[in-house]
């Protein structure tokens, strides 16, 4: 679902029709009792310019890594993303995404609803404030127990998600 601007929302589980995978599915996926946010993603203009940044003020948000599939129409997307084994057990700092000449996601045609927020809580928020000013992000934190909240505006108002 296209969130405005560049943003997007994409919801990642097993799929029963594919065969089992050959190693644990990626965020966790197979550990989940049931549906609930587990991380996020920023997308910077440049990907390894963001990478070099990070890491000289304390934070290595790992290699990037490209990856590749096809669309259901043929279309082939390449993207790279860092994190895979860098990630805060929290899911609280963000992968970071390079869709290079791939279309878009939020450009693709997708549903359209508003981003109005997205916070987070963890019992000690210092845990993750330096990774994530390493990384520029703004997310608010709160303590609490861990969790990632996104509210999107509906036809009936405003959702959060956790």
């Amino acid at each position: 679902m296209a969130l405005g601007g560049r943003s997007y929302l994409e919801i990642i589980g097993p799929d029963p029709e594919q065969p089992p995978p050959k190693g644990p599915r990626p965020f966790g996926v197979d550990l989940l009792t049931g549906p609930r946010t587990v991380t996020w993603a920023i997308s910077p203009p440049d990907l390894d310019a963001a990478i070099a940044p990070a890491r000289a003020r304390g934070h290595d948000p790992g290699p990037a890594r490209p990856m590749s599939r096809r669309t259901p129409d043929g279309t082939l997307l390449r993207w790279r993303l860092t994190g895979t084994g860098h990630a805060h057990p929290s899911g609280l700092v963000p992968f970071l995404i390079d869709w290079g000449g791939s279309p878009h996601p939020a450009a693709s045609g997708l549903p359209y609803t508003a981003l109005l927020e997205v916070s987070a809580t963890l019992p000690d928020p210092a845990e993750v404030r330096a990774p994530l000013a390493a990384l520029d992000t703004g997310l608010r934190l709160a303590p609490g127990p861990a969790a990632l909240s996104f509210t999107l505006e509906t036809p009936n108002g405003p959702v959060t998600f956790h």
